[in-house]
């Protein structure tokens, strides 16, 4: 299981990229879709959706489940991952990289204070 440090992290399994001018990507964590096994489609908002935290803004259905993907923080939808939506099985096979959902520009930067390091996310899963 991967626990990339320079990502931030929430307890319901998105992973956060800070990126320069309050620009944040989103995506599901190598637990999450470890969890869902074979993610079979994916819903995302639309380009210039206002995302809040907390609040779901997508959807993941897996052989398994169908689960909400939640935002981590409030903000401006400013890209989806494109090919989510014909692939979504990259999500199984790449979730940090290619399998990236929505980035956003924050509307409020200081709910990245609340995010959990890698080091505390890493502990909330070996608990599960």
């Amino acid at each position: 299981m991967e626990f990339p440090e320079e990502l931030k992290y929430t307890e319901e399994h998105e992973w956060i990229l800070l990126e320069e001018n309050n620009i944040a990507v989103i995506g599901i964590t190598d637990f999450a879709q470890d969890s869902l096994g074979d993610i079979v489609f994916v819903e995302l908002p639309e380009v210039g959706t206002e995302i809040e935290a907390g609040k779901a803004f997508g959807v993941v259905e897996s052989v398994k489940a169908v689960s909400d993907i939640y935002a981590p923080l409030s903000g401006e939808v400013l890209e989806i991952n494109e090919e989510l939506p014909d692939t979504p099985e990259t999500i199984n096979t790449s979730p940090f990289e290619d399998g990236w959902m929505v980035k956003i520009r924050l509307s409020h930067p200081e709910q990245v204070d609340a995010l959990l390091s890698s080091e505390e996310y890493q502990a909330l899963t070996e608990e599960a």
